[in-house]
């Protein structure tokens, strides 16, 4: 069995207009969202044995954050990319690890969620993760696979999901 978590940038600022998209930091809000969640996954998940992550700067300063003590292997191709793209990055750069953190962005994280979560196992949980995928949201699926090769649509059940409103109603959806 391998552990695959996903964890989606926390909010991002859109006060710099004149920004690219790949070059936006992360809001107040944010920050506070992604240090929450970052407590959130050390406590309950601690041990991930690689992060793969988008190199966006609203990525890099989620992790820099929530996740400050792991050192991220950025990847390019993570960078708005779909559930298919995903897959392939994490069945080539997983190599022997057990427990795979992946850092990017929506929509390509919840496309991930429902290719590897087969109807039989979806749940109130998944329910919750299929409704929105919001920022700084985090998921932890289980992989029926022994090998990141044999990664493939249907492999997976979620055990764990959790948004920065979960942790801190103030973080919900703002009216």
């Amino acid at each position: 069995m391998k552990i695959l978590g996903l964890l989606r940038h926390a909010k991002s600022d859109w006060d710099d207009v004149g920004k690219r998209d790949f070059d936006r930091g992360l809001n107040e809000r944010g920050r506070k969202g992604a240090r929450l969640i970052g407590r959130h996954i050390a406590a309950r998940w601690p041990e991930w044995d690689a992060l793969i992550a988008s190199p966006a700067e609203r990525v890099r300063r989620t992790l820099e954050a929530a996740l400050p003590a792991i050192e991220p292997a950025f990847d390019q191709r993570l960078y708005l990319a779909g559930g298919d793209t995903i897959l392939d990055v994490v069945r080539e750069k997983a190599g022997d690890a057990d427990r795979v953190l992946v850092t990017g962005h929506n929509p390509g994280l919840q496309e991930m969620l429902f290719a590897l979560v087969p109807p039989s196992a979806e749940d109130r949980l998944f329910d919750e993760a299929a409704v929105k995928y919001p920022t700084a949201a985090f998921a932890v699926l289980e992989l029926d696979i022994d090998d990141w090769a044999d990664l493939k649509a249907d492999c997976g059940r979620l055990v764990h999901f959790v948004r920065p409103r979960d942790l801190d109603p103030a973080l919900g959806p703002e009216d």
